[in-house]
């Protein structure tokens, strides 16, 4: 016999409290090991050419903290679960996160994300993600992105040319 006092349906996870902050080199090596998941990899889909090679994510990591892009480490309980960035050129920049796996699905990119555009308020900003890829969408679309195209761009994961959805975040 059901408990009338429970909710049916799914449980959801309880909120977490998402921290955004600088880079420190100690969490790189923290999103080396995040970034070559293959299953992440897979949905992310626009990947490095080699995921696996450590000096050129390395020499990445060090142009990209040498460029005028905005990174952040993100942070759940004290724990780094992944990062968010915006970069390029302005009136052309673009929004990036990842997210550890085992985080999935608790709201944590989304929150990262909406903590991102408080630390960067011009606009218009740019997301991309792969039209397959359903919960980065979601989380795109909730932090006000609305998808104003498709593209088709070659997917280093998945070894093939595959359809991206372009949104914007306007005013």
């Amino acid at each position: 016999m059901s408990d009338p006092s429970r909710p049916s349906g799914p449980l959801r996870p309880a909120p977490v409290e998402v921290e955004l902050r600088e880079v420190h080199d100690s969490d790189l090596p923290v999103f080396f090991r995040q970034t070559n998941d293959p299953e992440s990899a897979l949905m992310a889909a626009f990947t490095h050419k080699d995921p696996t090679d450590r000096d050129a994510f390395d020499a990445h990591w060090k142009r990209v903290r040498a460029s005028s892009a905005v990174n952040r480490t993100i942070l759940v309980d004290g724990d780094v679960v992944g990062h968010a960035a915006v970069y390029g050129e302005p009136g052309e920049r673009e929004v990036t996160y990842w997210i550890d796996r085992a985080y999935w699905g608790r709201g944590i990119a989304t929150a990262a994300l909406r903590a991102l555009l408080v630390v960067v308020p011009e606009r218009p900003l740019y997301g991309r993600a792969a039209a397959d890829n359903a919960g980065s969408l979601r989380v795109l679309e909730k932090c006000g992105f609305v998808a104003t195209g498709r593209e088709r761009g070659f997917a280093n994961a998945r070894g093939a040319e595959i359809d991206e959805v372009v949104l914007v975040l306007r005013g």
